[in-house]
């Protein structure tokens, strides 16, 4: 059975009158044991002093990831090139990898309208730094070989059927990276799971819509993250899951990032109305998890009496509550009703809030109204690196330069020349893969690897030479 409401608080003027009252500390759940499986923080190594953004993304991009990375690229290249497509290749290395990764970052801070853009040569837009880090074909073979495991054939048979598998080609690297993201921090009491989405241009039929979040368009995934934002374990969308429990998406996603075996018990999970139901929150309860969201009325399970009902004419501050067992369902009158259902909180301990109001025929002024205990979060105090910042860093990093100077040049040993149709076969040379030259537009089968411009290397006409005195 519900408990009727006892309780309401409103606020005349700074006055506040608690009627039907009971002592404080009856109204409290029953509190719910912290026992981590680990210290939390930052786990060894990474928790000794400050490391820089290139250490930090060596734990989640490791050797495994770099592995993982270039053998596939390698076998989707080969297999490629027996197609009969044409572009010069050699395999590549984790350390031309981590290149490839830092230009992409350095795209990200550094935007232009092309990819092309970035190597563009004689206009004022010319940018002389990715031609010294990687030439613009080696890129482009690169980006258009990157590829995932093996099967990825048998798996694009399946489509149109609930087999098939939408993340085949990247889901070894999201499963790796998802478990160092768990291995390098162990996340403290409060945790929230909501959605982040990541903006992407490519063709894809997973991607979602979201009116509300900043990135509107783009890849949606459920996140289990920490106080400070930290993502502790995630799951990207792919729309109906023939692994559904029956139970609801909502409950599902919960279910499956809060996972004792890893965090331990005593967590308290945060949620918004998307998630909250009883079914959940009961369900989290049993596996020794607290929760606490926000709530729509009429989901199921959801008390349906009036009687704790807010109107238009409560006062602001106002809060009504009623139990049913083990969970509290609170509305709370701020600027608008809030509803609120909590395992681990009381419905009042004195807390309060500061907002602008007006009172009779004088000017507003901040006024303090009551608040529900389970609507305070505790907040950073810590003032982290920028984005860009971080970013920056890391770029040069994986390029192996300084953010601040570029790189060091040293005249003729950078500059190498090498042949433009090393891809094709002996009987293709003459006509196929030569470049227009750079200084003189006649055809040449010569180019430079770091400039990646044609350039005539001949006894009579060394355009080459004369290039790079130009430098």
């Amino acid at each position: 059975m519900l408990e009727a409401p006892v309780m309401v608080l409103e606020t005349v003027a700074a006055h506040h009158i608690i009627k039907g009252g009971r002592l404080r500390q009856s109204l409290m759940m029953e509190s719910l044991r912290f026992n981590p499986k680990r210290t939390p923080g930052v786990q060894p190594p990474l928790n000794m002093g400050n490391p820089p953004p290139g250490e930090i993304f060596s734990h989640f991009f490791d050797a495994a990831v770099f592995k993982l990375l270039c053998e596939n690229t390698n076998k989707n290249a080969a297999k490629n090139l027996e197609k009969g497509k044409k572009f010069i290749w050699t395999e590549i290395t984790p350390d031309e990898m981590k290149k490839f990764i830092g230009m992409l970052l350095y795209m990200a801070v550094l935007k232009l309208p092309k990819i092309s853009d970035f190597w563009r040569q004689q206009t004022i837009f010319h940018v002389s730094f990715p031609a010294t880090a990687m030439s613009r074909d080696r890129f482009m073979a690169i980006l258009s070989n990157l590829n995932g495991p093996k099967k990825n054939e048998e798996n694009d048979k399946k489509k149109g059927t609930e087999d098939y598998d939408h993340l085949h080609r990247v889901r070894p690297l999201m499963e790796l990276i998802c478990v160092n993201c768990k291995a390098i921090y162990h996340p403290r009491q409060h945790l929230a799971v909501d959605e982040r989405m990541v903006g992407t241009k490519a063709r894809l039929s997973i991607k979602q819509y979201m009116k509300a979040k900043p990135t509107k368009w783009g890849l949606k995934f459920f996140v289990l993250a920490d106080i400070n934002g930290y993502t502790i374990d995630f799951m990207l969308y792919t729309g109906k899951s023939k692994w559904a429990s029956g139970k609801g998406l909502s409950f599902d996603v919960v279910a499956g990032l809060v996972n004792k075996d890893y965090l331990g018990s005593g967590y308290a999970i945060y949620t918004d109305n998307f998630y909250t139901s009883p079914l959940l929150f009961r369900h989290l309860r049993q596996q020794g998890f607290g929760a606490c969201g926000t709530y729509r009325q009429g989901r199921v399970g959801v008390p349906t009496t009036q009687e704790n009902a807010l109107t238009k004419k409560s006062p602001r501050g106002s809060i009504r509550w009623i139990r049913d067992r083990d969970l509290l369902f609170v509305k709370w009158m701020d600027v608008r009703e809030v509803s609120l259902c909590s395992t681990i909180h009381p419905v009042y301990s004195g807390d309060t809030v500061e907002r602008w109001s007006k009172t009779g025929d004088g000017p507003q002024q901040k006024i303090s109204f009551p608040r529900p205990t389970s609507t305070r979060c505790a907040s950073l105090q810590e003032k982290p690196m920028t984005r860009q910042r971080f970013q920056e860093e890391l770029t040069a990093h994986l390029l192996g330069v300084d953010v601040k100077n570029g790189p060091q040049k040293t005249r003729g040993n950078q500059h190498l020349p090498i042949p433009t149709s090393s891809g094709h076969t002996k009987s293709d040379r003459a006509s196929m893969g030569r470049r227009r030259c750079k200084l003189c537009k006649k055809s040449t089968a010569w180019q430079c690897q770091e400039c990646d411009v044609g350039l005539c290397l001949q006894p009579e006409r060394n355009c080459y030479w004369q290039h790079h005195q130009d430098l």
